[in-house]
């Protein structure tokens, strides 16, 4: 099954990530939200990032600027559906949000196109449920920051079929990542291990067992992670840790997943880390 058009649904970090990678590797991408500036400021994160792969060798300049030129900004979802071999959804990870594209975009996509979600912890089966063609929709959860980072967790819900999951997983190969066949359970495997531990790490820093440096220290130098668990909380966005532990917490009915009160007032508070320049740290 040929994938060469891709509209991606949501310019955020996600998406916009999403979006370079695909046109990176030759892909026809149409990038969708619902204005015009979010998009705009979508294609500089992406023409930066690519400036960044040429400082490093990984591309050329004249790379870079046909990898730009293969994007396509729009705010009409219908016409870049109507046009995509395969949509990715990438909104942020609220449940309602979700259903109400999928649903949308199931009417207007053409009738062979495969819809994945990017969904980092909602049920693949409850999305699928929410179109005519669950056995054509998929979980493609890429990770963050999307150009760098090689893993693809690959979901089947329920009614997934073979042969969407056989062509997502070509795909991802073809985008130079490494896709990992997953079953659909609450969280995944990646965000049912990885936020525990960032859950536990804000308890620490909030019942006062160490600053937020330090505990990020001790991950960092103690147990060989490239990157401290507050730090990558604030690199997620707290407000997406803080909608993953609620879907853990209510859908395995756990309290090992309760989310910690300091991540919930740090969401009120606007406090959603790199992107507002304030979560545990600071960012200026």
């Amino acid at each position: 099954m040929s994938m060469d058009r891709i509209a991606v649904v949501g310019a955020g970090t996600m998406g916009n990530g999403i979006a370079h990678v695909a046109a990176q590797h030759g892909k026809s991408v149409i990038l969708v939200d619902v204005t015009l500036d979010v998009l705009e400021r979508a294609r500089d994160t992406v023409s930066k990032n690519l400036d960044r792969q040429v400082r490093k060798g990984v591309l050329d300049s004249s790379a870079k600027e046909a990898a730009l030129s293969r994007i396509e900004l729009s705010t009409d979802m219908a016409s870049a559906a109507a046009r995509a071999d395969l949509i990715v959804e990438a909104v942020p990870e609220r449940a309602d949000l979700k259903f109400a594209i999928v649903e949308a975009l199931d009417i207007v996509a053409g009738p062979d196109t495969i819809i994945a979600t990017n969904t980092s912890s909602i049920s693949v089966t409850e999305i699928a449920a929410h179109t005519d063609r669950p056995d054509r929709v998929i979980g493609m959860h890429f990770m963050n920051p999307v150009p760098v980072m090689p893993l693809i967790e690959l979901i089947r819900g329920l009614a997934t079929s073979d042969a969407t999951t056989e062509a997502v997983l070509e795909l991802s190969r073809e985008l130079g990542k490494t896709p990992v066949e997953v079953n659909d359970f609450p969280g995944f495997v990646s965000n049912r291990v990885l936020m525990p531990m960032i859950n536990e790490a804000v308890f620490a820093l909030m019942e006062g067992v160490a600053e937020a440096e330090a505990i990020d220290t001790i991950v960092k130098l103690g147990m060989n992670h490239p990157m401290g668990p507050l730090e990558l909380a604030d690199l997620i966005g707290l407000d997406t840790c803080l909608n993953i532990l609620e879907v853990l917490h209510r859908d395995l009915g756990d309290d090992r997943y309760r989310p910690c009160p300091l991540l919930r007032k740090y969401v009120a508070a606007g406090w959603l880390g790199r992107k507002t320049r304030r979560g545990f740290f600071r960012y200026e």
